[in-house]
């Protein structure tokens, strides 16, 4: 029988203070979201304008994500993510600022200020939250992104609120800002020093090659890395999709009201958090390679009853599964990459595989749209239907590898301050 390590109090406080910001995280994303439409009308411009706007925090997500790896495997976790914090609460006030004073540019550049926080820090928390499951032995990552979905829920509900109370929404994003900043305060001093980072003093790995562009490609050649890389790849996209199309697809494909698009997004959320809190004894049980294939194919099924039922009732049920299935794809995979012959250069797999699944969120789902024009939104979903159904068939890459020895984990005596 497998022992599973105790839980002393340093890593009890390290995991708690992950959680914790990713929570925060949530909270600030889903503000945002939930606030676009009084932001539009401030600054009284026209969808499309709008859609230049949005276009700053797609600019700045890409950004973050694409150097953090790198930024972590050279100075260690924990100054990646208070940069990516300060980022975040500077893009939030950025973007406050630029919506009480009306200046488009204004509301682009904190966009882009705050998706630059966000893309560091979240590469940054799955390189740490791989780092504390080797520790303790058992999953954390699921329950990591749990609280990212818990927050978009909580952020969603109170932006609703102050929506419906006309509370000014430079206020309201300030407000989460600050709310931001202290999580991150709390964070920081609890993350240990030198979480992922490498050197060539460490040994081998992608550390002794430097942290150059070939060097972050180098893990690449495992080809394990890469079928990880194609499942998160269609798992991420399947949540993206959903991110950014499930209100209008109910709208425009199932002809529902906006408020009806906009509960059926909420549930879709609420089927993610659920799904992600309750998915780590599911995974003990039967490990990561048959859960995620079973994840997949639940979100299929999903997908294809939003896509060919003729019934908006039994397709708003179905986002249920949508969420349920697409729920622990990134966050497994993840953990799966971090797994190997040696630790050394986990972060640099557990960093690529990050920046895939980010890619894959961020950029995908915004295709979708080109094809829609051609298709239909509902028909453009099959992209979905079918990368789930290849993920489904290639989830034996996710089975467990026999750690090493050598250990990523600072020690207790690291420098907490």
């Amino acid at each position: 029988m497998k022992v599973i390590p105790a839980m002393d109090a340093r890593t009890r406080r390290w995991r708690a203070a992950l959680f914790l910001f990713m929570l925060a995280i949530g909270v600030s994303m889903a503000s945002w979201v939930a606030r676009t439409p009084a932001v539009r009308d401030a600054l009284d411009v026209s969808t499309g304008s709008m859609g230049l706007v949005l276009f700053g925090l797609s600019i700045g997500s890409m950004a973050g994500v694409l150097v953090s790896g790198g930024l972590v495997r050279k100075h260690g976790g924990r100054p990646v993510i208070a940069a990516g914090a300060g980022l975040l609460v500077a893009g939030l006030l950025v973007i406050a600022g630029g919506a009480a004073l009306e200046v488009s540019g204004g509301v682009f550049g904190g966009l882009a200020l705050f998706g630059a926080g966000m893309g560091l820090a979240e590469v940054a928390f799955n390189i740490e939250g791989a780092a504390v499951e080797r520790t303790l032995g058992r999953p954390v990552l699921p329950v990591l992104h749990g609280c990212f979905s818990l927050g978009t829920v909580v952020g969603a509900l109170l932006g609703m609120g102050l929506t419906a109370v006309r509370f000014p929404v430079g206020w309201h994003l300030a407000a989460v800002a600050v709310a931001v900043a202290v999580a991150a305060v709390w964070t920081v001093r609890a993350v240990p020093a030198g979480t992922g980072r490498e050197d060539a003093a460490s040994g081998g790995g992608v550390a002794a090659g430097g942290g150059g562009l070939r060097a972050q490609l180098a893990v690449w050649s495992d080809r394990r890395l890469v079928l990880i890389g194609l499942i998160v790849l269609a798992m991420a996209f399947a949540e993206g999709s959903a991110n950014d199309w499930l209100p209008l697809l109910m709208v425009d494909g199932h002809g529902t009201s906006a408020t009806a698009g906009s509960l059926t997004f909420m549930l879709f959320a609420v089927a993610m958090t659920t799904g992600r809190f309750a998915g780590g004894p599911l995974l003990v049980r039967y490990g990561p390679a048959a859960v995620v294939r079973a994840s997949a194919l639940v979100a299929a099924v999903g997908v294809a009853l939003v896509v060919f039922s003729s019934s908006a009732l039994l397709a708003g049920a179905a986002v249920v599964l949508w969420g349920l299935g697409a729920s622990l794809g990134f966050p497994v995979t993840v953990s799966a990459a971090g797994e190997g012959e040696g630790v050394r250069d986990a972060s640099a797999r557990v960093a690529a595989v990050s920046t895939a699944g980010y890619a894959a969120f961020l950029v995908g789902p915004p295709s979708l749209g080109f094809l829609a024009d051609h298709v239909g939104l509902r028909a453009a979903m099959i992209v979905v239907l079918v990368l789930l159904g290849g993920a489904a068939l290639i989830t034996g890459a996710l089975r467990r590898r026999a750690a090493s020895p050598v250990a990523e984990v600072p020690s207790p005596q690291s420098d907490l301050v």
